[in-house]
């Protein structure tokens, strides 16, 4: 493998038992103590996964997946001795694509990087466009794009994969479970509000652009992409 994972843990002994049983598998792996030791690791090289910590100092696991959120949508997996549902809804909202509470079993920690890294690693042929698109409407997840009425309209990663996969699937309706399961890539047990955050904001964006399609709540159930027949 080539993959390159950064632990980022003020406990140098669970990075150093991480490194161990990681270059076990075959990853490359190399550390951070902090928060700005990692945003310069971010920066300077090519990584193909983060464990991140959230209670580092100088910035903390929360502001580092918010900056790296800014400009990658390279996998993060949150480490924490919180288990709080607040703080898992958060990191889901920040972006955050898996989350383990410490202690944890190092297999189980390899387990969800092999899975993450499987949703992120197949690569599609360069001629194949993945692309939904509806009248005044364009979510182009090769370029991680979203065009409203012709014009580009910035949002995040989760934000595209959310209306990209309702859209993909015209008139079903979701679950709030379902969704957090598919788009998310994992099943999250406890507060599901996280998916409401994402359908108010990409509201914000969608709202009254179209009377031929729309975001909508089935009461009592969940979402869905509603596209008149």
């Amino acid at each position: 493998m080539s993959e390159k994972i950064l632990v980022v843990d003020d406990d140098q002994h669970i990075c150093d038992l991480l490194r161990l049983y990681l270059e076990k598998e075959g990853y490359e792996v190399i550390t951070a103590n902090d928060g700005e030791a990692a945003l310069t690791m971010f920066a300077t090289q090519k990584l193909s996964l983060i464990l991140l910590d959230i209670m580092i100092p100088a910035l903390d696991g929360w502001q580092v997946c918010r900056e790296i959120r800014r400009h990658s949508d390279v996998p993060i997996i949150m480490l924490t001795a919180k288990g709080e549902i607040f703080d898992k809804v958060l990191g889901l909202e920040l972006g955050a694509d898996d989350y383990v509470v410490k202690p944890f079993d190092a297999k189980e920690v390899i387990a969800r990087i092999k899975a993450v890294l499987r949703r992120y690693g197949h690569e599609e042929k360069p001629d194949v466009v993945r692309e939904v698109a509806f009248e005044k409407l364009s979510v182009n997840m090769t370029r991680y794009e979203l065009k409203v009425d012709g014009k580009v309209v910035e949002a995040p990663p989760k934000e595209l994969e959310l209306l990209f996969h309702l859209a993909s699937n015209p008139n079903r309706v979701y679950t709030r479970d379902q969704l957090l399961d598919e788009v998310w890539g994992f099943e999250y047990y406890g507060d599901s509000r996280t998916i409401d955050v994402h359908v108010k904001r990409l509201r914000e964006k969608l709202e009254g652009v179209s009377d031929i399609w729309a975001l909508k709540t089935v009461w009592g159930v969940g979402y869905k992409f509603e596209v008149a027949e």
